[in-house]
């Protein structure tokens, strides 16, 4: 509907739709499609849009703002009529909004009842996969999917998370309750252990049209960016993988490019400054390279501005603190600002490193604490990131407790898990606001 908007609007104000429309009209729809991408409002399903508007006005905002900037630096801005531009970016959000009030409005209310087609459906196994299912059937009307109730083998006393939900019975009474009550699909969300009585349950069903489907008990595992897949035509589930495979790793990789070539042509200045204050102030080189582990746990080397008078890269390495012996001059202020890490821009063009990703720790603190916390390595799954969702968070500087650095690693996982390209723009916001304000990097 974007890209519609705006050849729509070539109309009125009497412009040709030429090569320079087509190229800001494939910028609009990636752009859209990218910064969009998870906003509830345009999640077929949901029935509170309302909720959505505001985020959605937030990143629409990021839209305008993102072809804008890129329209100034590229000069490509030039050729357009600015009343056509602020004309489309305020009636494209407007037009999808009512595009999208009007779909809803079309599907989910057919004839006024959402629920006049719906398919009626029963779960097999109370367990938390069941539940879950069970409450996402009626957060989604645009399923049509009208749950009926849980079949468990255990009872209500031994189901006190089940509430209010209705328990129809146990497993030897599912075939008898299909044929007598209409039921037209069957969710089975009994774990791997229940194999026996999957099977057995299959065998009764075969005398009946109903549809069966099977939840896998993933709620055992630590997932990243769980999904099907298919290798060599057998079916498989990943159970731990790299959100930044396909066209995520494509975006993602694009971005770092583009944003780490901006920022260096902005910031090189300060790289000066900062390398000429680093040789002035004490005895060393300007840059400091440290081992650490970089995507699926490979060694790189990282770079940093020297702001200790050693250069630790063995076995042992000691955390910096407060007030630090170690502190060249201008070690503390370069530390506290950040201003250390801006070298970690070449490791982002080398393919070393991101923008945003878990913070790649030293060598030595990588076998200390694989070895205390579980899911550990999970995080050098991706490239590590000059900032992160940690950082953000309150975890940065000195992690003096084992309890820190599993926070720490809590907040990187779930970073895995949420990845989109909005996070990432919102992380680098929030890293640029506390640059100059976090009381806890020294």
């Amino acid at each position: 509907m974007v890209v519609a908007t705006l050849y729509v609007l070539t109309i009125p104000f009497e412009i040709a739709a030429d090569g320079h429309e087509l190229l800001l009209a494939a910028f609009a729809f990636l752009l859209t499609a990218l910064m969009l991408d998870g906003v509830f409002l345009f999640v077929p399903g949901y029935s509170r849009p309302l909720l959505g508007v505001g985020r959605f006005a937030l990143e629409w905002g990021c839209v305008v703002v993102t072809l804008v900037l890129l329209g100034r630096l590229s000069g490509f801005a030039d050729y357009f009529y600015p009343p056509f531009i602020l004309t489309w970016f305020a009636a494209s959000p407007v037009i999808l909004l009512l595009t999208h009030a009007l779909f809803r409005w079309l599907v989910l209310r057919p004839d006024g009842d959402v629920r006049s087609d719906a398919k009626k459906v029963v779960i097999i196994g109370a367990n938390q996969p069941g539940r879950v299912l069970a409450q996402n059937m009626r957060m989604h009307p645009f399923l049509k999917l009208d749950f009926v109730g849980f079949f468990d083998d255990r009872t209500t006393d031994r189901l006190p998370e089940l509430g209010q939900e209705k328990l129809l019975g146990n497993l030897k009474d599912v075939a008898e309750f299909v044929k007598n009550n209409n039921i037209q699909q069957i969710y089975i969300s009994l774990p791997m252990t229940a194999q026996p009585r999957v099977v057995e349950l299959l065998n009764e069903l075969q005398d009946s049209t109903v549809s069966i489907y099977f939840v896998p008990d993933l709620f055992v595992f630590d997932l990243i960016n769980a999904r099907f897949d298919n290798v060599a035509g057998m079916p498989v589930v990943a159970i731990c993988e790299s959100p930044f495979l396909g066209m995520n790793g494509i975006v993602k990789r694009a971005s770092d490019i583009i944003l780490s070539l901006c920022i260096l042509a902005l910031i090189w200045p300060i790289l000066l400054a900062v390398a000429i204050a680093v040789k002035l102030t004490s005895k060393g080189p300007v840059f400091f390279k440290q081992k650490r582990y970089g995507e699926d746990g490979r060694s790189v080397l990282v770079y940093k501005f020297r702001s200790m008078t050693v250069m630790e890269n063995g076995d042992k390495v000691t955390q910096a603190t407060r007030n630090d012996a170690r502190l060249t001059p201008i070690g503390g202020f370069i530390r506290k600002t950040s201003l250390d890490e801006l070298p970690q821009f070449i490791n982002v063009l080398e393919g070393k490193m991101s923008i945003v990703g878990p913070r790649p720790h030293a060598n030595a603190h990588n076998e200390q604490y694989r070895k205390l916390i579980r899911g550990y390595m999970m995080r050098h799954k991706v490239r590590p990131g000059i900032t992160g969702w940690a950082q953000v968070n309150g975890f940065r500087g000195e992690t003096d407790t084992l309890e820190k650095m599993q926070r720490r690693v809590e907040y990187d996982l779930d970073y895995l898990r949420s990845w989109t390209v909005w996070l990432d723009l919102k992380i680098i916001w929030k890293t640029a606001t506390m640059m100059f304000r976090d009381r806890n990097a020294f």
